[in-house]
């Protein structure tokens, strides 16, 4: 019998710029190191979602940002942990700056055509077509 896995719950944001471009963090260290995400981390406990998300991005790339709809929520088997994933469209707010990377490699703003031009983590992709077919929505309109 396969023993329970550790469910690790995290928000993602899908930080858009005035271009319409989505922002694509490269992960700097552990199992993932190299792998592209939509940059976020773990939710504390007793914390709102939009409120850690704020704070993720503050302390991984010091931008302040506006947390708007959820556009999704990934559910992802690595071998070591099942992934939750609340991806939530963001923007940087007025007069910002940013990204530094505090704990990244590198970073991409990515144009919809661009999406797939970096090796994106399993969980991100499914992330990655979501914001791909909702671009598509937006833009069809």
């Amino acid at each position: 019998m396969k023993a329970q896995m550790k469910n690790v719950e995290v928000v993602a944001a899908i930080v858009v710029d005035e271009k319409g471009r989505v922002l694509a963090t490269q992960r700097g260290y552990g199992d993932m190191k190299d792998g592209w995400e939509l940059p976020g981390g773990k939710i504390e406990p007793g914390e709102e979602p939009q409120a850690a998300l704020r704070r993720e991005i503050m302390e991984e790339l010091a931008m302040d940002i506006e947390v708007g709809e959820r556009l999704c929520t990934v559910q992802w088997d690595y071998p070591q942990f099942h992934l939750t994933m609340h991806c939530y469209w963001c923007r940087q707010r007025e007069g910002g700056s940013g990204p530094v990377l505090l704990e990244h490699e590198a970073s991409r703003w990515l144009a919809q055509g661009e999406l797939w031009s970096v090796d994106w983590l399993p969980a991100d992709r499914v992330a990655a077509r979501a914001i791909h077919n909702a671009q598509c929505i937006v833009q069809n309109a």
